[in-house]
């Protein structure tokens, strides 16, 4: 007997294969019908045989294609419209779009198969792919999507590919449900498509057309030690031969690049692994769709691509243009970089990039595809407790990552460091990709751009949007949210929000859990700068301050954040009895001197509890006494030299009286050790050991007292892979569960989520 059924599907469903997919399976299965792209995902039409109904509905979501993210399938019987045969529908609006974006792909085995085909010798029996060495080759499984995305649903006409008219051949293979370039929409070959170009800086030649000579004359350039601004899927990069110091030091003069570590990109796995020490979950990271940059223990020393630093960051080809660079000859490891000086945004206009970029670049790799908006590298590592996220962007966003019981639209403008902020639309929460640092102009330009290309992507109208911001009153972004025409908006306290982050991304918006929120800096309730807190509660009913680390002075606020010396002169104007910091092993600069000036004097003073400051204290008494060249370097440094140490190293000790975690102890041990020739390393250690314990001490004593069962740690102090891994096994031990965060940042790029997490409930 011939029924019918209508399915909806949600999730990363558009622009990743889904519709030849289904074409193809409804065929398997005998079964007639439709499907076409909708607003809020996939819609489908299957008449036929009851039993073939039932297994082509298991079908589709237990073989979906390789990029696809199927969310949720509601099915419903329909009766039946007598379908001859099985189509593929032109997309259809009814409403405003809620459907979820697909990230950008890295090129598939096929198609590189094709790029780096074979050339036509004595004796081939046929011609090599007419896509042969074409940078711009993909298919349904690969290639860009949210890069170029212009507006929903996502078809060609709704892209940067809408200006080159398919040729006969491609728009065949376009039409052809065998084909996996069925319905791909930014299919194109080398007679129909976009190309690209070498442009030399001015007086330094002329441009090389064509896409071969023009990947030769970049080959040359590089592997005579130049620089190139290459374009890439979401903007451009900079790059060089990472084996020529000469190159890597001229690019880090040019870029304004102190000593921040710069990315690097392998030739292939191998290579990879000749660089970083990679465990098997690394290789699945770095190897996966993703295809992020990962951070691991470096196996090498490459002069001047991370400074003092022991972790290096690599990444593998994932774009069509970067297997050609190495496949013509280039260097096998290239630092590849953001296109930008330091602090601003990644170029990704041609015209931007030729202005902003010239004094940096000798020559330009462009090619003629535009694209709709910047996406950086992501930024991933491996942890005891799996895999996290530390900067979201290409490959990630912009995927849903939760889904809230909101109906009306709402935006979270996240912080104004490491900005990001989300979008819910219909229940699902957008996380948009990194954006930077508010603070800087460009990036706040770039920020301002992302929340209109969201609302203009989503089609809401900002009347009937509500907003999300820091409860910080003088947050860029908490300026923007007050200006911007909305339905109204809610402050949310920043470490609140860093733990409501965890929940979402756990789909547990009603769990009573202990949240630990350590961080550098985030405005508290009282004024104050806070960043080493214990809550109680759940998003839902939320969360109560109930513990914290003890309170210092901070002189000059948030700039004694560049200086841990300034930071130090007000944590250790709680300690008794200190020697003199001025003399040896110490030697404290005069900032110092002047620092605790102010703080006995209780001038340009503010009270912290920020766990990011204690860092930065302990790193200064064990010997970085300098400024740091960018954030977080000198914690970064005091990690990497307990690293050298043993794991078996005794703790330091801490005090918890039921409210304030004590560090007196802590800087007391540190000093005492500094003054008897302790080595560095195992100084380092016994501090990272002995916050753990007494974070872990802390967890244990509330959970136990209230109950609880589960502890989120969240906070840009727990990106610190040893603090987090001791932390969650002394928790585990004493059988708590551990969250953490995993699909967004555990540092200010996740608090968007938090905020729209909390979004309107009642509550603090």
């Amino acid at each position: 007997m011939v029924e019918a059924l209508r399915l909806r599907v949600r999730g990363v469903v558009q622009g990743v294969g889904f519709r030849p997919f289904v074409f193809r399976l409804a065929h398997t299965h005998g079964l007639a019908g439709w499907v076409l792209n909708g607003e809020d995902g996939v819609e489908i039409h299957v008449e036929g045989p009851a039993s073939s109904l039932t297994a082509f509905a298991l079908a589709l979501t237990a073989e979906p294609p390789p990029a696809a993210r199927i969310a949720t399938v509601e099915t419903a019987p329909v009766p039946l419209a007598g379908c001859a045969g099985f189509t593929v529908r032109e997309s259809e609006r009814r409403a405003a779009p809620t459907v979820r974006i697909s990230p950008d792909l890295p090129v598939c085995p096929s198609c590189l198969g094709e790029l780096l085909s074979p050339g036509m010798a004595p004796g081939m029996d046929s011609p090599p792919d007419r896509r042969r060495g074409y940078p711009y080759i993909n298919c349904t499984d690969c290639g860009p999507r949210f890069s170029i995305v212009l507006s929903l649903p996502y078809d060609r006409e709704g892209t940067t590919m809408r200006g080159w008219p398919m040729c006969e051949l491609c728009q065949a293979e376009y039409e052809d449900p065998a084909d996996r370039r069925f319905h791909a929409q930014p299919v194109a070959c080398p007679a129909c498509g976009p190309h690209i170009a070498l442009q030399p800086v001015a007086a330094e030649g002329s441009r090389v057309e064509g896409d071969e000579a023009a990947l030769a004359e970049a080959v040359r350039l590089l592997c005579q030690g130049r620089i190139l601004a290459i374009k890439g899927i979401g903007g451009y990069h900079l790059g060089c031969d990472a084996r020529n110091a000469d190159a890597v030091a001229a690019l880090r003069d040019r870029k304004f690049r102190k000593e921040r570590p710069f990315a690097l990109m392998a030739r292939d796995l191998g290579t990879a692994r000749s660089l970083i020490e990679l465990t098997p979950d690394g290789e699945a990271l770095l190897t996966g769709r993703e295809r992020p940059i990962v951070l691991a223990p470096a196996r090498v020393e490459l002069p001047g691509v991370a400074p003092g630093n022991r972790d290096l960051g690599v990444m593998l080809p994932y774009s069509p243009l970067h297997h050609l660079l190495f496949a013509q000859g280039g260097p096998e490891v290239l630092v590849l970089t953001s296109a930008n000086r330091a602090h601003e945004p990644i170029a990704y206009e041609d015209a931007d990039a030729l202005a902003r970029l010239s004094g940096i670049a000798d020559a330009f790799l462009v090619g003629e595809r535009p694209i709709a908006r910047r996406v950086d590298d992501s930024v991933a590592t491996v942890t005891a407790l799996g895999p996290a996220v530390l900067r979201r962007a290409r490959g990630y966003a912009p995927t849903a990552v939760a889904r809230l019981p909101m109906a009306d639209p709402l935006l979270a403008v996240g912080a104004d460091l490491k900005s990001s902020v989300t979008l819910v639309v219909g229940g699902d929460a957008f996380v948009s990709q990194h954006l930077g640092d508010l603070d800087h102009y460009e990036a706040f330009r770039a920020f301002e751009r992302t929340v209109r290309d969201l609302l203009t992507m989503y089609e809401v109208d900002p009347a009937s949007l509500r907003i999300v911001h820091d409860l910080h009153p003088e947050y860029v972004s908490t300026r923007f949210a007050e200006s911007f025409p909305s339905a109204g908006t809610k402050a949310v306290q920043h470490h609140r929000a860093h733990v409501a982050s965890v929940l979402a991304e756990h789909q547990a918006l009603d769990r009573q859990v202990l949240g630990l929120a350590f961080d550098g800096t985030g405005y508290g309730d009282d004024g104050a700068i806070w960043g080493g807190e214990v809550f109680l509660g759940s998003v839902l009913a939320g969360f109560r301050r109930i513990a914290h680390l003890r309170t210092a002075a901070l002189p000059g606020g948030d700039a004694a954040a560049h200086h841990p010396i300034q930071a130090a002169a007000g944590f250790l104007a709680e300690v008794d009895a200190l020697p003199d910091l001025t003399a040896a092993p110490f030697h404290f600069p005069p900032r110092y001197t002047r620092a605790r000036e102010l703080v006995d004097k209780s001038l340009r003073t503010f009270p912290t509890t920020s766990a990011g400051r204690l860092f930065d204290t302990a790193a200064a008494l064990a010997g970085f006494t300098r400024e740091i060249t960018f954030e977080g370097q000198a914690a970064i440094w005091l990690e990497h030299q307990a690293r050298d140490a043993s794991p078996a190293t005794e703790p330091y000790p801490a005090s918890f009286d039921g409210r304030e975690i004590d560090f007196r102890p802590l800087l007391t041990a540190l000093i005492e050790d500094r003054l008897t020739g302790r080595p560095v390393p195992q100084i380092a250690r016994a501090f990272h050991r002995g916050l753990a314990a007494i974070l872990a001490t802390t967890a244990e004593t509330i959970a136990s007292r209230e109950g609880l069962d589960t502890v989120a740690l969240s906070g840009g102090v727990f990106q610190n892979r040893l603090l987090l891994e001791e932390t969650a096994a002394r928790l585990a031990g004493a059988g708590l569960a551990v969250w953490i965060n995993r699909e967004v940042p555990a540092n200010d790029g996740g608090i968007s989520l938090g905020q729209a997490a909390l979004g309107f409930k009642p509550g603090p």
